[in-house]
């Protein structure tokens, strides 16, 4: 299928690894001009860099600092000033600490508030007078499958997953009259980083190895395996494609099958 983004302008957030990665290579490969960000300088040029040599297509590398409204509105301009418009964005951030609802003070709350909640209202903001002149557009958040049933350790991502849900559901209303569709994505255990570290913790928590908590984790899984940052990509690039254009306000599990759920 062609997804017709060959020549279209996507902004991806936190996107030298992992699922923004995923997402930004899918795009690239189809043909998109990308405006990838990052925390760190050297991650985020060497992502340009592949995704360039991989695929041809221009690739401009910004430090992105989620948390940071200046970060975001910087990274906006510098697209801007670079290619004239923006027709998708996808609004990404690492995830808070993990921890149960005793470990966290007013200020963790604060600060996974501004990282995964407010920089999705900052990003939206920011982009959404460049899609109007252009005559529409479309937004990706990539939240969890916590927003559907909670993880125990995963409090403050559940609860500002939850708000980034809403909020998109509240916009795919408010912006269709525009012709921009917002949407979410649901990652359930795909081979990233986060989720290795995650393996990690519990594999210390309970002695024993990480192959073990990964094995009884692929048996919780229908599919029997952790997803790659591929086949997340895939989803992503089909959600913002015009493949997807009578897709707004939705959220897509891309978990293996793990949700319980038939909302």
């Amino acid at each position: 299928m062609d997804l017709k983004l060959k020549g279209k302008v996507a902004m991806v957030a936190a996107s030298s690894k992992g699922l923004g990665y995923g997402i930004a290579q899918v795009l690239a490969q189809e043909g998109a001009s990308l405006s990838i960000g990052s925390r760190t300088e050297k991650d985020i040029e060497a992502a340009a860099e592949k995704l360039r040599n991989e695929t041809g297509v221009q690739v401009l590398a910004n430090v992105l600092d989620s948390s940071n409204p200046q970060s975001i509105q910087n990274w906006t301009d510098s697209t801007l000033k670079e290619f004239g418009g923006i027709d998708k964005l996808v609004v990404n951030a690492g995830g808070p600490p993990t921890g149960k609802f005793e470990d966290f003070s007013d200020e963790d709350w604060q600060a996974a508030f501004e990282l995964n909640l407010f920089s999705a209202v900052r990003m939206i903001r920011a982009a959404l007078p460049s899609m109007r002149e252009r005559g529409g557009g479309s937004v990706l958040t990539v939240t969890s499958m916590s927003v559907k049933e909670p993880i125990d350790v995963l409090i403050l991502s559940n609860v500002m997953r939850s708000g980034v849900t809403s909020l998109i559901k509240s916009l795919s209303k408010q912006l269709a009259a525009d012709n921009i569709r917002l949407n979410n994505l649901m990652p359930g255990r795909i081979n990233t980083d986060r989720v290795r570290s995650l393996d990690a913790l519990n594999s210390e928590k309970q002695g024993v190895s990480i192959e073990k908590i990964q094995e009884v984790n692929h048996t919780n899984i229908p599919l029997g395996r952790y997803g790659t940052i591929e086949e997340f990509g895939r989803c992503g690039a089909f959600l913002l494609s015009d493949a997807a254009s009578y897709i707004t306000g939705s959220s897509l599990a891309v978990d293996g099958g793990v949700l319980k759920t038939v909302w």
